[in-house]
């Protein structure tokens, strides 16, 4: 593991310290059935059932509990899709700060109406031709907030790390590690906990058709930036990795995955009907991968993770065609 990396273990771990008791210790799934269709033996790390929703939680609540008591007096700032919008809000009422969001315009309502459930302010922009970095970097000026971003900062990259320690210390050592894909920050902490543990791991990011914007990055060695994406997988709609997360990935990654939106709806449908829980897009899209076989000739022993669910019944049922 290169010691000059952005983000260490000794982080995970510290974040793991921080966050016991408070985010929840997600249950790992198996299925005989998906194991026979993918010829593996496959751990699912359910974050769907994470505090808000999602894995994000974990390195919201991980960043914002190392501010300053002057910072939390002032409030926070985010700028999120969903997952993070929410979780920012909820690491906010429970350290007790106020938070303002950034939210584009076509966020799914459910996700909207959650993230003031919790208490925040949202802010909405046009996602597709505003640049939500620049607007949240100067939300939090003009307002004297602390911005925490959704992936792009150490301690939030070492909160996601957290699932992926949570899953091998149920599993031990496995053969592969797959992880959902959007700014990066989910992946760069599963990795820096996969390639620690288990340097021989293989780490595989998936990524949907047309949001391979890591993919291309890594294999151009530099970041690319593509056009905003539209795919049903709203939380990986990303055109270009983080800066930090980059650094991390292009080091520990070892593939990228990409799976269509027909993909998602296969994994989504499989998941309600015979694993009996809920994904939402973004947080299917390491089992379609598997399920696609779109991981050519998968190791015996696979750990995925599903990163969220956060999905309405309207909305899911128009996914799934019904």
């Amino acid at each position: 593991m290169p010691a000059d990396l952005p983000v260490t273990f000794d982080d995970v771990r510290a974040a793991a310290t921080r966050l016991k008791g408070i985010a929840h210790r997600t249950p790992v799934l198996t299925s005989r059935t998906l194991n026979s269709l993918v010829g593996s033996e496959v751990f699912i790390k359910c974050e769907n059932f994470q505090r808000a929703g999602a894995f994000k939680f974990r390195g919201a609540y991980n960043a914002v509990a190392q501010l300053s008591p002057e910072q939390l007096a002032k409030g926070i700032a985010a700028y999120s899709s969903g997952n993070h919008a929410q979780a920012t809000a909820l690491a906010a009422r429970e350290l007790g700060t106020r938070v303002v969001v950034l939210m584009p315009e076509d966020a799914p309502r459910s996700k909207r109406e959650a993230t003031a459930g919790y208490g925040a302010e949202v802010v909405t922009y046009d996602r597709y031709t505003q640049d939500r970095t620049a607007l949240g970097q100067a939300l939090a000026e003009d307002r004297g907030l602390a911005l925490i971003p959704p992936y792009d900062h150490p301690h939030v990259i070492a909160g996601q790390g957290t699932a992926a320690l949570e899953l091998f210390e149920e599993t031990g050592e496995l053969d592969a590690l797959l992880v959902p894909v959007g700014g990066g920050g989910l992946i760069a902490g599963s990795a820096t906990t996969a390639k620690t543990l288990h340097p021989g791991i293989q780490v595989v990011g998936v990524e949907p058709v047309g949001a391979d914007d890591t993919k291309r990055s890594l294999e151009a060695g530099e970041r690319i930036e593509i056009p905003v994406p539209r795919t049903i997988a709203d939380g990986q709609a990303i055109s270009t990795p983080g800066e930090i997360t980059f650094v991390v990935n292009q080091l520990l990654v070892d593939d990228i995955a990409l799976v269509s939106d027909d993909d998602i709806r296969d994994a989504m449908r499989f998941a309600f009907e015979r694993l009996k829980i809920v994904l939402e897009p973004s947080g299917a899209t390491a089992l379609a991968a598997l399920i696609a076989g779109r991981v050519p000739n998968p190791p015996r022993r696979i750990g995925l993770i599903a990163s969220g669910g956060n999905i309405d019944s309207r909305r899911f049922a128009q996914l799934m065609g019904a």
